[in-house]
């Protein structure tokens, strides 16, 4: 399966100007890729203005997006500022190739840093949805730092974990340790979906990168805007898990989230 990863610099809280850039990377996507993914709040930057900019997902955005997924016939992840009745989500929405909502994860670890725990919610679930033949756990920038996370999703056998985030300068270097380890602890593929460019809060570099399950670089983005297209393969993954039972041999389960 051919996924794509879509690293820009996203104009600070202007949803329109947005929208071009978009719609400029749907225009780049090869015809056999099957998905496109976005960084974490792609159509706002990493802002707390949830009165302006926060929206159900029945809103102008999701429709862009789901308009987008349908005419490319490609599944979409992106993220959002999401409303849920009086609460405010830091969300990933994935749609379908027909432009469906598949799922919505919530993100589970706003981050304290930023006081973004003042402005969100957090979510309380994780996510595994499907794309293709692929199980996909989906997690939201700050949550990279939870492993906890990342060995649920393993327990449930995914072949893709996915991280979409505004990841800043000052700190990539643990974007790049973190994404690589959560690659190589669970024996998953890793896709993380990193921003570029600068916010009133911060500057970022990129780094986007697509982690093999033994831990090889299938590429790393620089802090260019750019798409960049990788193939994975599910073989690849049951063929590393046959040569070594690093999962099987797991004794400390109690310690995560206890979900059948």
């Amino acid at each position: 399966m051919k996924i794509s990863l879509a690293q820009f610099n996203p104009t600070w809280e202007d949803k329109k100007a947005n929208f071009e850039k978009v719609k400029n990377f749907c225009e780049k996507i090869s015809t056999n890729s099957s998905l496109l993914i976005f960084p974490e709040m792609t159509l706002t930057g990493f802002s707390m203005n949830t009165n302006e900019l926060a929206e159900d997902l029945n809103s102008q955005s999701v429709k862009f997006f789901s308009k987008l997924a349908s005419s490319k016939s490609k599944e979409i992840i992106f993220g959002m500022i999401e409303k849920s009745n009086d609460y405010y989500f830091n969300s990933l929405i994935h749609l379908s190739k027909e432009g469906e909502i598949k799922s919505v994860y919530r993100k589970i670890h706003p981050f304290s840093l930023a006081q973004e725990d003042k402005y969100f919610n957090h979510g309380n679930t994780p996510i595994i949805t499907e794309i293709g033949e692929f199980s996909v756990g989906l997690s939201i920038c700050y949550d990279l730092r939870f492993p906890e996370l990342y060995r649920y999703y393993s327990q449930k056998k995914v072949y893709l974990m996915i991280n979409i985030a505004n990841w800043p300068i000052p700190r990539i270097e643990h974007w790049k340790a973190l994404t690589k380890a959560r690659a190589i602890e669970n024996l998953s593929y890793f896709v993380g979906v990193n921003r570029i460019g600068s916010d009133p809060n911060g500057k970022y570099y990129g780094q986007s990168v697509v982690y093999s399950p033994s831990g090889e670089v299938l590429s790393l983005m620089t802090e260019h805007d750019e798409l960049c297209e990788v193939e994975i393969s599910k073989e690849a993954i049951n063929s590393i898990r046959e040569k070594f039972s690093f999962l099987d041999d797991m004794k400390s389960n109690q310690f995560w989230f206890n979900q059948k």
